[in-house]
């Protein structure tokens, strides 16, 4: 059984080529703590971007499905029911 530590240490090594949008965001800042803690940020953002509703933890309070309210329902049936006629 392999124990993992608290804290991961990687060496990133990223060409302009591989990802330019990325390349050009992390250029603007000097190499050192800054740089690092803007690929932080952009990889924890993604992550939380892939995560649905449906794979969160549920102890987050987060419902997979939203309350539905009534009012609402009705509006919606009533702005995208059937056209009027002419």
């Amino acid at each position: 059984m392999t124990i993992m530590a608290d804290t991961l240490r990687i060496t990133l090594e990223l060409d302009r080529a591989d990802n330019p949008p990325l390349y050009q965001d992390l250029a603007r800042f000097p190499k050192g703590p800054r740089r690092v803690n803007r690929l932080r940020t952009l990889a924890h953002a993604g992550l939380l971007t892939q995560l649905t509703p449906l794979t969160l933890p549920v102890e987050r309070g987060i419902s997979p499905r939203p309350e539905q309210d009534a009012t609402l329902q009705a509006a919606s049936l009533e702005l995208f029911g059937p056209a009027l006629g002419n």
